[in-house]
């Protein structure tokens, strides 16, 4: 049991699971415009449990398959399972735990979510494959994180609405964005080893361009949802600390310096789903109150 108890320690420390903070917001965001407000806490509590059941499953698979690559690169060498201090089986019975987990809390919701929690999987499953096939993974595990709004959409109507997959846009071009530059510190590995990527493909100054070009669209894009919801001054303020946030970390990474992209990664990244999330929260909920 205790080593059970390590291993799984050790497993969530190596999944980052606190992580989830990135596609949380924007599945809670989903839940609201979906309620017009808070849904119920049971709904609140299973979308929860399925978000982070999902996220958990995806990043212990891709560990798992993507343990022989990450011996070989620098950067990653230290991982549980390379470095030794998790077994591959270990992590497989925790991916098909954590699978279980998603699947039975979208049982719990409703019909529809039950029938597409497979297609859901499959989805943020088969993005650890692609690098192996395509420069463009990086829009892949975009919409592995950009369904999570539809799906939360779902969970709370049953049906699913085509308003909410502009928020599943937004997601996915401000995910590929920023995976685009975080790639950017494999670029030689990823070269050396055949892997895809749009660093690989395109170099640094091409990639930044790219991943400047994904962040300038979504942002356009997020002054439409607002229009398209009805939503008012305190999210258009929201979104207006979105961009000068982007615009920040296009600012303190460049082509040249790749020194703070932890930052702009990890940090600044949890605190835009943030602040979109408060933003258009307290906006439905203003309007609530509203007289």
């Amino acid at each position: 049991m205790e080593n059970v108890l390590r291993s799984t320690r050790i497993t969530l420390e190596m999944i980052k699971w606190e992580h989830s903070i990135f596609a949380l917001p924007f599945a809670l965001t989903g839940a609201m415009l979906a309620a017009h407000g808070w849904p119920s806490l049971k709904v609140l509590a299973l979308i929860l449990v399925c978000m982070v059941a999902a996220r958990s499953a995806a990043m212990a698979f891709n560990r798992l398959v993507d343990a022989r690559l990450d011996a070989g690169n620098p950067r990653t060498a230290m991982r549980a399972i390379p470095a030794g201090q998790l077994s591959p089986g270990f992590v497989a019975a925790f991916t098909l735990v954590a699978s279980g987990v998603f699947v039975l809390g979208a049982a719990l919701l409703n019909r529809l979510t039950l029938e597409c929690a497979p297609l859901a999987l499959a989805v943020v499953l088969a993005y650890s494959y692609m690098k192996r096939f395509t420069r463009w993974s990086h829009l892949v595990l975009g919409l592995a994180l950009g369904i999570a709004p539809a799906a939360a959409w779902i969970a709370v109507r049953g049906n699913l609405a085509p308003s909410i997959l502009l928020l599943t846009a937004i997601v996915i071009l401000w995910v590929g964005g920023f995976d685009v530059l975080y790639a950017c510190q494999d670029l030689d590995y990823d070269r050396k080893v055949g892997l895809y990527s749009v660093p690989a493909r395109y170099g640094l100054r091409g990639a930044f361009w790219i991943a400047r070009s994904m962040h300038l669209i979504m942002a356009v894009l997020l002054f439409l949802l607002l229009r398209l919801f009805g939503l008012g001054e305190i999210a258009l303020a929201g979104m207006c600390l979105v961009v000068l946030l982007l615009a920040y970390e296009h600012m303190i990474v460049s082509p040249r310096d790749l020194s703070r992209m932890n930052a702009a990664f990890f940090t600044l990244n949890g605190i835009i789903s943030v602040v979109f999330f408060v933003a258009v929260a307290a906006d439905i909920l203003h309007g609530h109150r509203a007289p």
